[in-house]
């Protein structure tokens, strides 16, 4: 009896401790964005179209978007905005992407978090409207070890990331593409004019470190 008793209890001291873990990295995720938010607060604005938020890169050529609620008729919940023509200079054939993928001269990714009809304490903000990501769907902020970022998942290999601490890093933002569908669709990854194509280190689903190809776009906001 005792012995089932010690174990139960070794079970619930691991599994508050990975609690406790998870709530630290979501916190932190939070701050970080908060810093981030008030660093360039000329380049968040609200997005009446979508009914969320978005951030701009400085020189407007990708936004990252997220939403005040899920429950609502925008495209995705979460994803980024970026123009086509680099792409489209590099081979990029428009005609050969996923329907809906390119429009007027833009390309988007994104994912959808859910129905989930979101309430605020307060007013909705760029912030609170990121809690509620950390909140309800905490499975899709990551923690990215080998550029110490944070970043929302926009599936598909795709992710939003920002820096843990703008102080230490030199890429304050970076807009993550998977560049697979388009070098499908015709283009030359290392022809992309403003992003970076490079292997980038990841963790598996295994927790095992794996090298992926990624098209990257990152600022220094300092």
């Amino acid at each position: 009896m005792k012995k089932s008793i010690i174990a139960l209890s070794l079970v619930l001291i691991f599994l508050l401790a990975s609690c406790e873990q998870t709530d630290v990295v979501g916190k932190s995720a939070i701050s970080s964005f908060s810093v981030l938010l008030n660093t360039i607060p000329d380049e968040v604005t609200e997005d009446e179209m979508y009914g969320g938020w978005s951030l701009s890169a400085p020189d407007g050529s990708a936004r990252f978007f997220w939403s005040k609620n899920f429950n609502n008729d925008a495209e995705y919940d979460v994803m980024i905005r970026f123009v086509a023509q680099p792409f489209i200079d590099a081979g990029l054939d428009v005609d050969k992407l996923p329907d809906g993928m390119y429009y007027d001269g833009k390309i988007t990714v994104g994912t959808n978090l859910g129905e989930d009809d979101l309430t605020y304490k307060d007013k909705a903000t760029p912030l609170a409207s990121f809690e509620k990501i950390v909140e309800l769907k905490r499975e899709s902020v990551k923690y990215h070890a080998s550029l110490d970022h944070y970043g929302v998942d926009l599936a598909g290999g795709n992710m939003f990331e920002w820096a843990k601490d703008m102080s230490t890093n030199d890429k304050d933002i970076v807009f993550v593409l998977n560049p697979e569908v388009f070098i499908d669709a015709g283009m030359d990854p290392n022809s992309v004019e403003g992003w970076v194509f490079a292997k980038v280190s990841v963790m598996d689903e295994d927790q095992k470190s794996v090298e992926l190809d990624k098209l990257l776009k990152p600022f220094n906001l300092k």
